[in-house]
C-alpha cells in the first residue's frame, strides 16, 4: 500500500533538523507522487537579493521600485539558478503546475515579464531553487521526525511575513510555540 500524496501539504520542520537547507522552515509540496518522489518550495527562506536582481538577469526593467523590492526566497538547495513563482490563480503563463485551487506555480519567462510591468498574478513571489526527494525519501524522513506535515494553508503560504511562517505553522496545528522550545531533541516511534 502506498503512502498518500502530500501534493498540496506544507512541511514543519521539527526542532532537531539541522540541516542549515531546511533548519526552522515551512515547505510547500508542489507535487508528491509514489513513482516519482516528491518537490517543494521553502517558503520562509529569504535571500539576500531582491526582484530587481532577478529581472535585471533576464534583461527585463521593473516597472516600479515596490516591484523591484520584493523579496526572493531560496526556495531549495536544488537547482538554484531556476526560478519558481509560487502565486494565486489567474493569468494564463506558459508553464503552470496546479498544486491547488489556491495555489500555483509557474516557471516560463512569460509570468516574470508581466511581475515586471505590474501586471503579474496576484500574490506572487519567486522562489530560486527547490526541494526534492527521491521516491520513498520524504516518507522515511517524516517517519524518522525530521517533518511535521499539515495541509496547506493559504495565510501561511501569501501573507504572513517570511520570520513568522514557522512559528505559526505551529500555532495552526495547535502547538505552543513555549513547548516546541522545550521539546527534546530526540524522537522516537512506538
Amino acid at each position: 500500500m502506498s503512502a498518500p500524496s502530500l501534493t498540496n501539504h506544507m512541511l514543519i520542520a521539527m526542532p532537531a533538523l539541522s540541516d542549515p537547507n531546511f533548519a526552522r522552515s515551512v515547505t510547500l509540496i508542489c507535487e508528491h507522487t509514489a513513482d516519482n518522489g516528491a518537490l517543494g518550495i521553502v517558503l520562509n527562506k529569504p535571500l539576500p537579493m531582491r526582484l530587481s536582481d532577478v529581472l535585471s538577469e533576464m534583461k527585463l526593467q521593473p516597472r516600479n521600485e515596490q516591484i523591484a523590492a520584493q523579496p526572493v526566497l531560496r526556495g531549495g538547495p536544488v537547482l538554484t539558478d531556476h526560478g519558481f513563482v509560487l502565486h494565486r490563480p489567474g493569468g494564463s503563463w506558459d508553464k503552470t503546475l496546479q498544486v491547488s485551487e489556491m495555489v500555483h506555480v509557474t516557471v516560463s519567462r512569460d509570468v516574470l515579464e508581466a511581475m515586471a510591468r505590474g501586471e503579474g498574478p496576484a500574490d506572487a513571489f519567486i522562489a530560486l531553487g527547490h526541494a526534492g526527494w527521491e521516491p520513498g525519501q520524504l516518507e522515511r524522513e517524516i517517519r524518522e521526525n525530521a517533518w511535521l506535515p499539515m495541509p496547506a494553508d493559504a495565510r501561511v503560504v501569501f501573507e504572513l511575513p517570511y520570520d513568522h511562517r514557522w512559528e505559526a505553522s505551529w500555532e495552526l496545528v495547535g502547538v505552543d510555540m513555549e513547548k516546541i522550545k522545550q521539546m527534546s531533541l530526540f524522537a522516537g516511534n512506538a
